[in-house]
């Protein structure tokens, strides 16, 4: 069978995964419908203890097709005010009952076939319609499956491959009940509760793995080693970035949220440049990394994760107050037209922008002096390291150079 080509997740539309869901849900539905008559109906008729086993297990999909309905219509509304992360939680949750409801399922099939082993005159012997109504519904099934895991497949949905594995249980717990039924004809009756039983344990494991899977989902479990080193050197290979650190993952309804701090490799650059960097960062594993959906970047000049030597500094404001108090006896400090202001290794690191007229009519070696100028008025202040001036016209400043 061909693959399927996943939609990027920011790409899938919310209401275009509710009609795709809705539609392979209800699809699904009529099927288990016919299935549920034809294997409980049959099962008495054809004295098969294991198809009637399979017919509740279909009635349990036809229960669940009406939690993931439920799900769906709520779990695919926009983000509001109120959600702004959207609404995926609820596919989670239903996913976590729908396990439940295997498990269950599961446990009753089980208890009853061993109950009957236990007790010889109720085994049941099954006929010829036993073995054409299971043959049935394995095809039915195993068509339903791939149809809904298509569907899964595309839309990044786990509660649809929730669903799909249902199917499939029901087609595979159909194929042990062949076996069962046709171990019965041939003189073993306790065959067909034997088969009960394991179709009832395969029902369980697969509902217990999804219950197990998505609570891990609801208590924001990160994604595995393997998939967090991708994510990692995907990062790392973006221009700019020298590190990164404080990565942290989450999965909601088939969606991969990353947070992430990248230093850079240059701590002296420009807030657009700085943002141009972490925008490429969140683009890059957006596109390379199907399941991500959303990037949260925090831009660190510095490694800060195990201290953060800046946080005592003073804000931009208290500094250039200081600033303009230490220089007011400078004539050229009122010609100033930008200060930025480096945080780094605790320290503030000061570059001036003057007009390059400041400069005219002096010896070349007038700009070293003037930087030492400024520099000796702010020696007092503990916390500024250096100060380097920059000169430029006035067309080149008013183009922003």
């Amino acid at each position: 069978m061909a693959t399927v080509p996943e939609l990027p997740a920011d790409e899938i539309d919310s209401q275009e995964r509710y009609r795709e869901t809705r539609r392979v849900t209800l699809v699904g539905s009529v099927l288990d419908v016919f299935l549920v008559i034809i294997k409980l109906y049959g099962g008495w008729f054809a004295h098969s203890q294991a198809l009637i086993a399979d017919g509740l297990h279909s009635l349990s999909d036809l229960a669940t097709n009406i939690v993931v309905l439920v799900a769906a219509k709520h779990s695919h509304q926009d983000a509001d005010e109120l959600h702004p992360y959207g609404h995926g939680r609820v596919e989670t949750v239903a996913t976590v009952i729908l396990g439940f409801s295997l498990v269950v399922v599961g446990c009753g099939i089980a208890y009853d076939a061993v109950y009957r082993l236990f007790t010889p005159e109720l085994l049941l012997r099954p006929g010829i319609w036993a073995l054409l109504i299971a043959a049935f519904s394995v095809l039915s099934k195993e068509l339903l499956y791939h149809y809904t895991m298509r569907s899964a497949r595309r839309l990044r949905s786990n509660i649809l491959r929730a669903n799909a594995w249902h199917c499939r249980s029901d087609a595979i717990s159909s194929i042990v009940v062949i076996i069962g039924v046709a171990g019965s004809m041939a003189g073993l009756p306790y065959i067909d509760a034997i088969a009960a039983i394991v179709v009832a344990a395969m029902i369980a494991k697969i509902g217990a793995s999804f219950v197990w899977s998505s609570t891990q989902e609801l208590i924001d479990t990160g994604l595995d080693a393997e998939a967090v080193e991708h994510i990692r050197e995907t990062i790392t290979a973006v221009d700019g970035v020298s590190a990164l650190h404080m990565l942290r993952t989450r999965k909601m309804a088939g969606q991969v949220f990353v947070d992430v701090h990248i230093m850079l490799e240059q701590a002296r650059i420009s807030v657009s440049e700085g943002h141009q960097i972490s925008e490429a960062v969140r683009g890059r594993l957006i596109r390379s990394i199907d399941d991500v959906s959303d990037v949260t970047v925090h831009i660190d000049p510095e490694d800060d994760e195990k201290s953060m030597p800046n946080r005592a500094l003073s804000p931009r404001a208290r500094v250039l107050a200081r600033l303009h108090k230490r220089w007011k006896a400078i004539d050229v400090a009122k010609d100033i037209q930008n200060i930025t202001l480096h945080y780094l290794d605790g320290k503030i690191y000061l570059d001036l922008q003057l007009p390059l007229s400041c400069l005219q009519g002096v010896a070349s070696s007038s700009s070293a002096r003037l930087t030492e100028v400024f520099a000796a008025a702010v020696r007092q202040e503990d916390d500024i390291a250096e100060v380097r001036l920059f000169f430029c016209g006035d067309e080149e400043h008013q183009k922003g150079a």
